[in-house]
């Protein structure tokens, strides 16, 4: 068996490799291009293995896509690249679109003919599986129960709208053609090695930094958060057990506000790394200027996955963010954050 990750220099996708390596003894090729929130001293950790592969390029080369699945001939795709940050898509949308639905369409586009090369066998154990966000479903109010698969998409952002798109484009393909498409939709993630454009390692590396902590209006819209390794092992889950046509929430119940979580940051680091002024973090917190179209709530339900595969989230909101805090603790040590 052979797996294309497509976005492997990414928080998400490189956490996943490292995940499937602790598992599996299976082929691993990365396509990445490695923009800017690139981790390259993550992926440099599967230099030497031998049953790993890196290839610098993006998802919307025809020509370099359709010779990596020539050449490699992998019997799972999974696509983690992607524009991914709100305010970015606020800002510059062009790219999202071009990135996350044109240079899309040209991979599962490619990826469908490669599909239709194949054997009868090799067809059927073929899987294709996107990663979207909890985003594409829009906002909820506070009392509304949680998203499940077949809750309306309702995007209210550039790059929500974009992965939207995305996930109808694979379903589209499903349901047309019968390609193997599998859609996974999480909640927000967190864990060590996060670009610091994201909200958790923002405030982390703020607060470490002794700069003020920004936080968006009141504070008071609400994520779930899931540890990135429950994330990665949720996929893996859906490569052995997931059913093609199908979509999956992945999510850990951990509802919280903005401004809560700041704060529960804040006190691990006064246990942790406390100031020598005897000072708190949370007096840096600092309330800024609302973004537009900012969602109220997310909320996923993921009874789905966890009924139909093996699959349970391990990390709570506190293990987990204290294994993230003693992380960039560390890179601050090191001089490398």
């Amino acid at each position: 068996m052979t797996i294309l990750v497509t976005g492997g220099a990414g928080f998400i996708g490189s956490n996943f490799i490292e995940s499937w390596f602790s598992l599996s003894t299976e082929k691993v090729i990365n396509l990445d291009s490695l923009n800017y929130a690139a981790n390259i001293e993550k992926i440099s950790q599967f230099t030497n293995k031998y049953n790993y592969e890196f290839i610098k390029g993006d998802i919307g080369n025809e020509h370099l896509v359709k010779n990596l699945l020539k050449i490699y001939k992998p019997t799972t795709i999974i696509n983690f690249a992607a524009e991914t940050h709100v305010d970015t898509s606020i800002k510059n949308p062009n790219i999202f679109i071009k990135n996350n639905v044109v240079s899309f369409f040209n991979l599962i586009n490619i990826s469908k003919e490669y599909w239709n090369s194949l054997n009868m066998q090799c067809r059927s154990s073929f899987k294709f599986i996107q990663i979207s966000t909890d985003e594409i479903y829009g906002s909820l109010k506070k009392t509304d129960a949680p998203f499940t698969e077949n809750s309306p998409y309702k995007t209210n952002n550039p790059y929500s709208a974009s992965k939207a798109s995305a996930n109808h484009i694979a379903q589209a393909f499903f349901t047309t053609y019968g390609f193997p498409t599998i859609l996974t939709i999480c909640t927000n993630n967190y864990g060590p090695y996060q670009f610091v454009e994201k909200f958790i390692p923002n405030v982390i590396n703020s607060a470490i930094n002794n700069q003020y902590i920004p936080i968006y209006g009141n504070g008071e819209q609400i994520r779930d958060w899931i540890y990135v390794k429950d994330h990665c092992n949720a996929l893996i889950e859906l490569i052995k057990y997931g059913t093609p046509g199908e979509s999956y929430n992945i999510g850990n119940n951990n509802e919280v506000t903005n401004i809560k979580l700041a704060i529960f940051i804040c006190d691990i680091l006064d246990e942790l790394s406390p100031k020598q002024c005897g000072d708190n973090y949370k007096n840096q917190i600092k309330f800024i200027h609302d973004r537009p179209g900012h969602d109220v709530r997310y909320s996923i339900n993921a009874n789905k996955i966890i009924k139909h595969t093996k699959w349970i989230p391990i990390e709570s909101l506190e293990s987990g963010m204290r294994k993230t805090i003693y992380w960039y603790l560390n890179k601050k040590q090191e001089k490398k954050f």
